[in-house]
């Protein structure tokens, strides 16, 4: 049996409850399995809660309050944590920002948009005031920098394995000027010539593919199962269901396979990237 772990309560808001519900649950004689039972949650989520590496469902909060008698004190807090965990991203993507942090692999579809963790300034700040049109300077500025932030998991030389198919049109369809699309092209170029992300286009001409409807974020991780994330306009759901998540797994290596190869996408980026540069300089 592994050692337990664990976990820093003082890292942060989530972590904090995450090692209460823990020691409540221990004090109280209850193992996961039976704090699991009577919720929707499995034991795997619920041992994510407790290393603060989950948010804590409200539902569940309440349920664990009533279990553990504990006078409502996890519903009341639930909203601190929830709080916490957004700092800047949208409350249904603030799991996924705290999940590739611990991933030793990340696959990404982008059909529409480049990822977040390969976009500049520039494409970022011109996604989000599309969407937030209305949006205070200071709003946008703080969902940029959030953005932004998390290509801090680049600092590792070697973890995350980031693989990335990107649609052809995302190189075609410039949502902002010529010098800005040229610069945001060289720097996912870049990070494929120094070997940091593996990265492929799916042609216009390449016909049927398995993700011809929807996004997809793979995660998989040393020590917990894999999860996938898929999103839409304003919302977005993190799967943990094994069998679900072995069937997104498998389509996205069909989608790989119906990609180019890697070299010939990087000498695409490359070549719209210096397209942009050229309608730029007359």
């Amino acid at each position: 049996m592994p050692p337990r772990k664990d976990v820093d309560a003082a890292a942060s808001v989530p972590a904090f409850y995450g090692a209460e519900l823990r020691w409540k649950r221990e004090n109280a004689g209850l193992t996961l399995q039976e704090l699991a039972e009577g919720c929707f949650y499995s034991v795997a989520f619920l041992s994510q809660i407790e290393m603060g590496e989950r948010r804590m469902p409200l539902d569940f909060a309440r349920h664990a309050d009533q279990l553990l008698d504990t006078d409502g004190f996890f519903e009341r807090r639930c909203e601190d944590a929830r709080k916490a965990r957004r700092a800047g991203h949208a409350e249904y993507f603030a799991d996924v920002v705290e999940q590739e942090k611990k991933a030793q692999f990340i696959g990404e579809w982008a059909p529409t948009l480049l990822p977040g963790l390969l976009q500049t300034e520039a494409y970022a700040r011109a996604v989000v005031r599309a969407t937030h049109p209305l949006e205070l300077a200071e709003d946008v500025d703080a969902k940029v920098s959030a953005r932004l932030s998390r290509a801090s998991v680049f600092e590792d030389p070697r973890t995350p394995e980031l693989w990335v198919v990107l649609h052809e049109s995302l190189l075609r369809q410039p949502i902002m000027g010529s010098q800005d699309m040229a610069v945001q092209l060289n720097h996912v170029a870049e990070l494929a010539r120094r070997n940091r992300i593996i990265t492929q286009v799916l042609p216009l001409n390449a016909g049927a593919h398995p993700f011809m409807i929807g996004t997809a974020t793979l995660m998989s991780f040393a020590e917990a199962p894999p999860l996938t994330y898929t999103e839409s306009l304003h919302s977005g759901e993190l799967i943990d269901d094994p069998a679900l998540v072995r069937q997104y797994m498998a389509s996205y290596d069909l989608l790989r396979a119906a990609a180019m190869a890697p070299r010939a996408s990087l000498a695409m980026i490359e070549s719209a990237a210096e397209d942009y540069r050229n309608d730029d300089e007359h």
